[in-house]
């Protein structure tokens, strides 16, 4: 099996729109800065006080849902395993198919830049396990172990 290495300096929401099915309310990466291939990257999510989330979690001090951060990394890593298949060949979906050893350190919200630091652990057919860890302003503040599956 060969290892593909495309690399892309950035994706902006357009290119990610164009790798995963997400849309709004539910896309979670506003831009990717960091591409190596499949083999790591870095997306970004600026955290605003207009997300809907806001509303109920929570109305008096806004608190951004450590479950979400988990999918934001994984559509992180959607955009980095589907921009690396240097293929025409249609994706139909990015589904995420496990999340292990999450960790949520510190509270995040509005106002806050995440950033969601991605690195390949392993590939099995269709298969990518990426280890993840989301940061703000380089403080570790939730971290996970996940993988995605490309059909």
């Amino acid at each position: 099996m060969t290892e593909v290495t495309a690399t892309l300096g950035v994706a902006d929401i357009q290119r990610i729109m164009a790798c995963i099915p997400h849309r709004y309310p539910f896309l979670l990466v506003d831009r990717v800065v960091e591409i190596n291939g499949d083999e790591s990257g870095i997306g970004i999510k600026n955290v605003t006080i207009n997300e809907p989330q806001f509303t109920g979690h929570f109305p008096d001090r806004p608190v951004f849902p450590g479950v979400l951060m988990i999918e934001a990394m994984a559509q992180t890593a959607g955009v980095l395993v589907v921009n690396s298949r240097g293929s025409d060949e249609p994706v139909r979906s990015v589904l995420f198919t496990t999340i292990d050893n999450a960790k949520f350190r510190k509270p995040v919200g509005p106002g806050d830049t995440l950033r969601f630091h991605l690195t390949k652990m392993a590939r099995k057919r269709n298969i990518w396990f990426y280890r993840g860890e989301a940061r703000v302003e380089g403080t570790l503040v939730a971290e996970a172990d996940l993988s995605a599956m490309v059909i």
